[in-house]
């Protein structure tokens, strides 16, 4: 991926598809993304309805630029073959499908959209959240050009681990780097999972800043309230901005000069230390071109 294709998922919010209200609230929520959410938030006799509600409300639009993506139901259940065939034929920018444990699963997604006609632009967004899924992260992640998002289910990794859930996230970290390093040795976006607390707003500040230093590109949510949180910490913030600024500029100087040896504020720089600064503000454009 370079710096022309990003575009901001510092938060993704989970929206119930059974609730036609809050789709419909969900165009005035500043996230970067959002999940209409068949699995989960919906009870097993409402299925079909907000399956039909979740195409629909992505065809009338109304959500302006942000990302919209529809999660399916799991593979092997009921609902999943006919989820894919109308996902794809809604045509949204993602299928969120959970417990993506192996690439055979990831093939199988690619074959249904690829059926059933979805557009090139309807990526595959894999939920990560078993151990077995972690330790075949990599293959995961180089099965299909189509995939282009992880999604850590970190709810269920916590329950397959009978980890106890605390605040540092010590016991999920494992999976996490395993996960992490798979997406980005195959250029993928991943997103950490959800923050359980909604009233916790120190809490959710805390695993936000967590994430963004682990790498994670943003984080999915489960409440409106969390999205501004979110928004803030894996934005680069103004000192950043300057340093990267401050980098670019005294290296194309030093390139101009033919010095061989560049510093900033006494740290000596190197190419790489450019292309972090490049990439830092290519995120800041891609973050005001999305709000603008």
């Amino acid at each position: 991926m370079t710096t022309a294709d990003l575009r901001p998922r510092r938060s993704v919010l989970y929206m119930p598809a059974a609730n036609e209200r809050a789709l419909e609230k969900a165009k005035g929520i500043p996230a970067d993304a959002l999940i209409f959410d068949l699995e989960d938030a919906v009870a097993p006799d409402a299925k079909a309805e907000a399956r039909e509600r979740a195409c629909a409300m992505f065809a009338a639009g109304g959500y302006g630029n942000r990302e919209i993506t529809i999660r399916a139901n799991g593979i092997g259940t009921p609902w999943h073959d006919d989820d894919l065939a109308a996902i794809s034929a809604a045509g949204p920018d993602g299928v969120v499908v959970p417990k993506v444990n192996s690439a055979a699963d990831v093939h199988a997604i690619e074959a249904a959209l690829e059926r059933h006609g979805a557009p090139d632009r309807t990526r595959i967004w894999a939920m990560l959240e078993t151990p077995v899924a972690m330790l075949h992260a990599e293959e995961i992640c180089s099965a299909s050009e189509r995939l282009n998002v992880l999604v850590m289910g970190t709810n269920d990794l916590a329950k397959e681990l009978h980890a106890q859930r605390v605040p540092s996230r010590d016991p999920l970290l494992g999976g996490l780097y395993l996960c992490l390093l798979a997406a980005r040795a195959s250029d993928k976006v991943i997103l950490d999972g959800v923050f359980n607390d909604v009233k916790d707003d120190d809490g959710l500040i805390a695993e936000c800043r967590q994430g963004r230093a682990l790498g994670f590109d943003g984080k999915t949510l489960i409440h409106p309230g969390q999205v501004g949180h979110c928004n803030e910490a894996f934005s680069p913030d103004s000192d950043e901005v300057d340093l990267a600024v401050r980098i670019i500029a005294a290296f194309e100087e030093a390139e101009r000069d033919g010095r061989g040896v560049v510093t900033v504020d006494g740290r000596m720089i190197e190419n790489l230390h450019v292309d972090e600064a490049r990439r830092v503000l290519a995120i800041q454009d891609a973050i005001a071109a999305a709000e603008g």
